[in-house]
């Protein structure tokens, strides 16, 4: 049986200090990741929200450009994330009458030496937030739930995607 390393984590060096990962290396490929999360909230308050009643203004607009905007941001946000030239943000939400609330999918895409994930994760996120914020004057007990990598591809990795 050939020696396998163990697993580590990639943004530790070998005394336990936090660094940023060395990509210089690695090959460019084109690399996608999908994210999700969902905000659940009062019938009254989705109602409200896709009625365009909210005091705030358009609360599904300004969450996808919020969600955008995040997602350019994820290297000043999250540290050791390296600093992305994105190709594509896209920012997807959606009523759902059974939870009931809106459920945001995020999608970020570059060709590049890493990987998008975060970036993905960050404008779920921060979409949902913007939600929270636009229409808690209405509905304070709101809560943010489900983020999660949904799909990635590109990389020495491969592809990969949630099973449930």
């Amino acid at each position: 049986m050939a020696d396998t390393p163990e697993p580590r984590l990639t943004h530790l060096a070998e005394d336990g200090s936090a660094a940023m990962v060395d990509v210089g290396d690695k090959a460019d490929t084109v690399r996608i990741a999908e994210a999700e999360a969902h905000v659940r909230m009062l019938p009254e308050t989705l109602t409200l929200i896709l009625a365009g009643n909210v005091k705030k203004g358009d609360v599904i607009g300004a969450a996808r450009i919020a969600g955008i905007m995040a997602a350019k941001q994820t290297a000043n946000l999250i540290p050791l994330c390296h600093p992305l030239a994105l190709t594509k943000v896209s920012v997807d939400i959606e009523a759902d009458e059974a939870l009931p609330g809106l459920r945001v999918r995020a999608l970020a895409k570059l060709t590049g030496k890493t990987g998008v994930e975060m970036e993905a994760l960050t404008a779920a996120s921060v979409a949902c937030l913007t939600i929270y914020d636009m229409a808690k004057a209405v509905d304070r007990g709101m809560e943010i739930s489900g983020i999660r990598v949904r799909a990635k591809s590109g990389g020495k990795s491969g592809d990969w995607t949630a099973t449930t």
